[in-house]
């Protein structure tokens, strides 16, 4: 069910969000029902289970290891040494 809303926004974003709609053929209805949908299912996302795979390889790589450019000079220096 959809029900009309009247808003109060400065006439410079208006003009810029119509344009935005219509190169992206959509309505400037629609992309504010998204923009608003997103808002609100925020929390929804926040509450989302891992899954199985990825929390099996959470702690995989050490965490001395996540110093790339120190492991990148430690390769360099043992490559050409």
């Amino acid at each position: 069910m959809t029900t009309k809303l009247t808003l109060n926004i400065d006439k410079d974003i208006i003009e810029y969000a119509k344009s935005y709609a219509k190169e992206n053929n959509v309505s400037l209805s629609k992309l504010i029902e998204n923009y608003l949908n997103s808002l609100t299912q925020k929390d929804n996302k926040q509450s989302k289970k891992v899954s199985p795979l990825v929390e099996s390889l959470t702690g995989v790589i050490p965490s001395e290891e996540l110093n790339e450019r120190k492991s990148y000079r430690d390769y360099l220096a043992e490559k050409y040494t």
